[in-house]
């Protein structure tokens, strides 16, 4: 603690201390413009005259009588900001008290601060109010007198921040701290909406029965080993969930009533199996799973990214519940009355499914199902089609991903060019030699999967489309590559021509800077050389730019 033993609530104590008093210049600065930032000063303590900037008349009034009308400080403005961020406070003055105008108290973090002074409850109008990196142990208890929370924390507290409204608690700050469990109080804030409990000592997700508008969880680092059903059961408002880095062995159903949740990071944890529901979260659009010991994922799945993950985890619901009466594959001789449509999957996941059947073309009550439904995803992979299905045009006004792969489609007609919402394409492993021109009418197409097909030439319409970002490739036959061209596509990040016949790389590729993934492996030329290959992207563009001719 500090060598002075002199009460720090004493009056006119500044004169006793050696140390960086405020000056004048700020002080008066303050009084016009209401906020006042003392940051990294090197105070120990917030000196007195800081407190009653409000009450005393100014020194300056004392000292000179003529002062200019700027600086008449009978008109100056109450104290509203207070910045104490970064210096090396060991306590605050109960004369906190004589600010009551204050509406932000921002960051008395990173200080040496252990305790709060009771009269903060008097503070009514603070809206928000950092304490991170302190030592506090606890907050007063009659803090709870305007909405805030009281009783809170009984361990040390390294990390505080929290936005107060006038209903109560919005966002809480509780990172990096020593919390084994989160305190019935906490758990009751109906008005709480953000809550960041990282880097504390919980071994098993909070109950949150009162908060009902609870919208972003994050939870990491932490030691839970297990997620409590009926406490998924209660975050019905939920966008983000961010477990990752804990112990966690299992995620059970419940978690599909969050219907609401965009982001779910689970990362780095125990998990073994998913529960394949997983997949029919309708808003999910990131989903974090690597790192755990998973028996029923693939490793390169994981890393196909959010939505071929979610595609897999939809295909096994199928699989984990088989009909008692289960349909013989569909043949083009038997297009059967009796071929499921999903209609479930149509409504709520706005995804049109007829995959893995061996189907020469698709049944008409397939397309006949989605009546006036908008359908986003489409997924016809793993049949028998010669074509591409005629009806698939009439979701132009809503369909933005198609998967067609593992077919035996070998040309693309003219409607798939009318689906001008599409943003993901897969064609892979079908038996395409060429795509048409009317494709660039495919103007916010990013994503195109033409792996396995029999390409001897790079699709030139391509070239055309300028929102790209994945063009894929690999195991075609294609024999060269045109880089002022591809260069327009500033957009492009990965371009996959592994096993193909280049027989060069032109230099000029190396000016294709939005590249970060370029797979040129299995194919005849000589340079780059494997050695340059197996550096990686930013190696191998910098080989080529050096071999440009100047």
């Amino acid at each position: 603690d500090s060598d002075h033993t002199e009460d720090p609530r004493a009056p006119h104590q500044a004169a006793h201390w050696p140390e960086p008093a405020v000056p004048q210049g700020l002080l008066r600065l303050a009084r016009r413009s209401g906020q006042l930032n003392l940051a990294g000063r090197g105070l120990t303590h917030v000196p007195e005259h800081v407190w009653r900037i409000n009450l005393d008349t100014p020194e300056e009034a004392q000292q000179n009588l003529s002062f200019g009308a700027a600086d008449r400080w009978w008109e100056q403005t109450d104290l509203t900001k207070l910045i104490l961020a970064s210096n090396k406070l060991q306590s605050l003055s109960e004369d906190v008290q004589l600010l009551p105008a204050l509406t932000v108290l921002d960051d008395v973090s990173n200080n040496q601060l252990t305790a709060i002074p009771s009269s903060f409850a008097l503070l009514v109008n603070v809206v928000r109010l950092s304490l991170a990196g302190n030592q506090l142990r606890e907050l007063p208890a009659d803090l709870n007198s305007h909405c805030w929370a009281d009783e809170f924390l009984s361990s040390p507290l390294s990390v505080y921040h929290w936005t107060l409204i006038s209903t109560g608690l919005r966002q809480l700050d509780c990172t990096k701290n020593y919390l084994e469990t989160v305190p019935p109080k906490l758990a009751s804030m109906a008005s709480l909406e953000q809550l960041y409990l990282r880097k504390n000592k919980l071994r098993s997700l909070p109950e949150f029965p009162s908060c009902k508008l609870l919208k972003e969880l994050h939870a990491g680092e932490n030691q839970i080993e297990m997620l409590n059903a009926e406490n998924l059961k209660q975050l019905s408002s939920l966008c983000v969930l961010e477990l990752r880095d804990n112990k966690i062995k299992a995620v059970p159903e419940e978690i599909t009533l969050l219907q609401k949740l965009e982001r779910l990071d689970l990362a780095n944890n125990d998990i073994s199996r998913l529960p394949y529901t997983l997949g029919n979260l309708p808003q999910l659009k990131f989903l974090a799973l690597e790192g755990n010991p998973l028996r029923t994922i693939r490793r390169d799945l994981l890393q196909k990214g959010t939505q071929e993950l979610l595609k897999y985890l939809r295909s096994k619901i199928q699989d984990e519940a088989p009909g008692p009466n289960e349909e013989p594959p569909v043949t083009a001789m038997t297009l059967p009355s009796q071929s499921k449509v999903n209609i479930h999957a149509i409504t709520t996941l706005k995804l049109l499914e007829y995959s893995d059947k061996q189907a020469a073309e698709i049944p008409e009550a397939v397309f006949d199902a989605v009546g006036s439904n908008p359908v986003a995803t489409v997924n016809f992979s793993k049949n028998q089609l010669r074509e591409i299905p005629p009806r698939l045009v009439e979701l132009k006004d809503s369909v933005c991903d198609v998967s067609l792969g593992f077919n035996k489609i070998s040309s693309i007609s003219s409607g798939l060019c009318l689906l001008q919402k599409l943003t993901h394409l897969d064609l892979r492993n079908n038996l395409l030699t060429a795509l048409p021109e009317e494709m660039e009418a495919l103007k916010r197409l990013h994503t195109i999967n033409l792996a396995f097909n029999r390409f001897k030439v790079f699709p030139s319409v391509l070239y055309q489309l300028p929102a790209l970002e994945t063009i894929l490739l690999s195991n075609n036959q294609v024999g060269s590559i045109d880089p002022v061209q591809l260069k327009g596509l500033d957009k492009l990040g990965t371009l996959d021509l592994q096993n193909n016949d280049l027989l060069q790389v032109p230099p000029e590729l190396g000016n294709c800077e939005s590249l970060r993934s370029l797979l040129l492996e299995g194919n005849p030329f000589r340079t780059p050389r494997a050695a340059v290959l197996a550096k990686g992207t930013a190696a191998v563009l910098e080989y080529l730019r050096s071999r440009i001719p100047s």
